[in-house]
């Protein structure tokens, strides 16, 4: 194992200019074990010592003995602390113990699943007979693994698709369901999240419907307020178990800003804009969030890299990250990088394997890249190739965020903040598995948010995560939920109390009078003749197979939301270092057809955006000043993209394309702000919609320091005259249907999340505006208008009116 030092060494000491903003010590810790609870069966106690562990730790003991008494428990440690003993030895224990008990293991993440399946079928336990039962399942195995196996893994996606409509065909299993094991359960967020909370409801119900009464037991990353969270997930209470009792090595946490390079011109605006931004009534640059697959899920990503879509006023930390991993595999040096989104990942290991056959001729065979959307038979090839150490560096989405178990890693770089802090100590968690010293780098993008970070460390480092934000009420998550759980068995008036008692009372009134429910005095029936078509990931429907048109050969997948910027037609499709451009994208059939090219371009997909206003849910007035939260409307097309040369970013030129408008009803906040107010804070009417242009693109930037969110989940839209508010207004909008809780965690937050704006815009060393402040990788419109001093000038008048404004209506 590298040591600490020689880890630190070989990453910055590169000059006197260091680009590194802050080194965090964090200190080794010993381990507090405890004596096997008198409970464990002799067969489990001695399959873990015949694999060297010896005792538990404290934390494992005390969450197993919760389980085992019949509690609800969360298990809530950080990476690597063993959370898997701790609902392993409850479960394993009980199955047995009683020969006829089952058990529930559901992942987010089919590789998880798979993992898991590996560790307890190493246990060689008799009569356990684990099985994943999931969409890779072959239909031969599904029949036996209903009928014999006592352990089945699986997903939420499976137990929604394939285990409840049927679940008459489990009837055995449910009557005799002893535990439901959730794992990871803090990847269970937004509007992903709360269709999981329904689907746990659902599985609650058919288990009573047979008898079965389950415990639950969760595992979660460090998180706030995790039993909470794990309660509003299950519907019941649930204890918590945080203090983590196992050993530690020491981490040496680095944060890392790429070094400043020449600026190029700004690029012009788009043409695609819906009307001239300099017009005091037009709306400015619409920023749309990602088409999400949604960021909760695991096997996500974002659908384009935020680090190639404007010219680089630093140098690019995709850049900056394929340096890095290119010197940690000379040194050998085990190293995993993060990277925000599929491009991204390619294209840093891409660069790392070209600069590795440049030094030594064979080493770039060492690199590869991990994202989803690749075949099941790939994924498979490189995780093995990881675990083994032929594979010494690896480029990857979150799609390894969670999943397998990787052992043996040296360092983890960070390219960009991942939106929480409970995903970034994840990250950083997948280094020094052994206990061994581990190394971890967050390089910094050219984004607001992420230049805050490297320079207030104290935003990272000694303060809590955040909480896990779901809606289980959500009216665009409980209605389609309650279709399916009628489909499954007639829904009664205790069945409404398991839904969320009146919301759901309102949801099935309203489906009802729709003609989806009939009611009958039994309850409330599924009138349709097939299931509910509900997408628990809200992707839209099924993937878009990419296929090479010349030879038919299928060459990954992509959601649906996503394929409109990633597959439209031109468009420079990267997979596994090899560069394909799109030649037809059919979303009728869902396939886009590629031919293999190496353009010296690549491709950004332009969008126009509308927003009306639907309710008013709550509201501040301060004077000149109004803070809203309330619901509405957003219509997205993507128009048109540019192909830009590569590495300098210069537009070579923007082509149309013709593409279905999207529809999204969700939840906003907003703030006015009187025409009168602006000019005395000292912006000037030709300036407001560049002024309200710059504070919208860093408000959304910043967000993420609130909620539980990233750039690429939340929208906005801007403008000097907005329709229904009659006044100059910058809107912060959900990007999901019904909305995910970010919102509202902006409106609650309000004066910390825009001070924080503020200060970031006002700190950026830039003139004009630059991607570290107020320029926004995903800007339909170019990033024109932008007035940057008017941006902190307009921050200041809406937090002065609000210090004095009184609560809100």
């Amino acid at each position: 194992m590298t040591s600490s030092a020689s880890l630190s060494q070989l990453f910055w000491t590169r000059g006197d200019d260091s680009p590194v903003t802050h080194v965090e010590r964090i200190p080794p810790r010993s381990g507090r074990p405890v004596a096997w609870p008198g409970w464990a069966a002799p067969a489990f106690v001695d399959a873990c010592r015949a694999q060297g562990i010896i005792s538990p730790w404290a934390h494992q003991a005390s969450a197993a003995t919760l389980a085992f008494d019949g509690a609800n428990v969360v298990l809530a440690t950080g990476t690597a602390s063993g959370k898997s003993l701790g609902y392993q030895m409850p479960v394993l224990s009980r199955i047995l113990t009683d020969p006829r008990a089952t058990a529930l293991y559901i992942a987010p993440a089919k590789a998880l699943a798979a993992d898991q399946l590996r560790a307890v079928a190493g246990f060689g336990l008799p009569d356990v007979r684990p099985a994943t039962y999931d969409g890779d399942t072959a239909r031969d195995e599904r029949e036996w693994i209903r009928e014999h196996s006592r352990f089945v893994l699986t997903n939420p996606d499976m137990l929604h698709f394939g285990i409840l409509p049927g679940h008459e065909r489990w009837a055995v299993f449910l009557r005799r369901l002893a535990y439901v094991v959730i794992d990871e359960c803090h990847t269970y967020r937004g509007v992903f999240g709360s269709h999981v909370a329904h689907v746990l409801r659902r599985l609650r119900r058919a288990a009573a419907r047979y008898g079965g009464r389950p415990t639950f037991v969760l595992a979660s990353a460090t998180s706030g307020d995790p039993a909470g969270a794990a309660s509003r997930l299950i519907g019941l209470p649930v204890t918590a178990v945080t203090e983590d009792a196992s050993p530690r090595g020491g981490v040496t946490f680095a944060l890392w800003e790429p070094p400043l390079q020449p600026a190029f011109p700004s690029l012009p605006s788009s043409p695609s804009s819906p009307s001239s931004p300099s017009s005091p009534s037009s709306p400015s640059s619409p920023d749309v969030p990602a088409p999400r697959s949604p960021s909760a899920a695991p096997s996500s990503d974002a659908d384009f890299d935020p680090e190639i879509e404007l010219p680089q006023v630093r140098r690019s930390a995709l850049r900056e990250t394929a340096d890095l991993l290119t010197s940690a595999v000379v040194a050998g040096t085990r190293t995993l990088a993060f990277v925000r989104s599929r491009r991204g990942a390619e294209l840093v290991a891409a660069i790392t394997r070209r600069q590795l056959e440049e030094a030594v001729p064979g080493l770039g065979e060492r690199v590869a890249a991990y994202r989803a959307g690749y075949l099941k038979e790939d994924r498979r090839a490189i995780e093995r190739a990881l675990l083994s150490g032929e594979l010494l560096g690896l480029a990857s989405t979150n799609a390894l965020e969670l999943g397998v178990d990787l052992v043996g890693l040296d360092a983890v770089l960070i390219c960009g903040y991942p939106g929480t802090r409970a995903s970034l100590w994840q990250q950083a968690g997948r280094a020094g598995r052994a206990g061994g010293e581990a190394l971890a780098v967050l390089i910094a993008r050219d984004d607001p948010l992420d230049t805050y970070l490297v320079h207030h460390p104290e935003a990272l480092f000694g303060r809590p995560v955040e909480a896990t934000v779901l809606d289980p009420a959500n009216p665009y998550v409980l209605g389609p939920q309650l279709c399916c759980a009628a489909s499954e068995a007639p829904i009664t008036e205790a069945d409404l109390e398991l839904f969320g008692g009146d919301p759901a009372r309102a949801a099935v009134a309203g489906l009802t009078a729709s003609g989806a429910l009939r009611r009958r005095p039994s309850g409330w029936y599924w009138t349709h003749a097939g299931r509910p078509d509900v997408d628990l990931r809200g992707t839209g429907g099924a993937p878009i197979q990419v296929v090479e048109k010349s030879t038919g050969r299928l060459l990954g997948t992509v959601d649906p939301e996503s394929s409109h910027s990633m597959l439209h037609t031109g468009a420079v499709y990267l997979q596994q270092g090899v560069t394909y451009v799109v030649d037809d994208l059919d979303l009728d059939d869902a396939v886009a057809l590629v031919h293999q090219e190496e353009p010296n371009w690549s491709t950004h997909a332009n969008d126009v955006t509308d927003l009306s206003v639907v309710n008013v849910r709550s509201y501040v007035n301060a004077g000149p000043v109004g803070l809203f939260l309330g619901e509405v409307d957003v219509t997205n097309q993507v128009v048109s993209y540019q192909r830009r040369r590569i590495g300098t970013g210069e537009v070579l030129d923007t082509r149309p394309l013709d593409l279905p408008i999207r529809e999204l009803r969700t939840v906003a906040v907003w703030f006015t702000v009187s025409p009168g107010a602006l000019e005395a804070a000292g912006v000037e009417p030709p300036d407001f919609p560049g002024a309200l242009h710059a504070a919208e693109h860093a408000a959304i930037g910043l967000l993420p320091l609130m909620a539980t969110c990233d750039r690429w989940d939340i929208g906005g839209l801007s403008t000097a005259s907005h329709a229904d508010t009659e006044a100059p207004t910058v809107f912060v909008y959900d990007g999901h249907p019904g909305g995910a809780g970010f919102a509202e965690r902006a409106y609650a937050t309000a004066a910390e999340w825009l001070t924080a704006t503020r200060e970031a815009i006002a700190a950026c060393a830039c003139e004009a505006g630059c991607p570290s402040c107020v320029q926004s990788p995903k800007c339909g419109n170019g990033n024109n208008p932008l007035h940057k001093p008017g941006a902190v000038f307009v921050l200041d008048a809406v937090l002065a009116a609000l210090a004095t404004a009184p609560p809100s209506s």
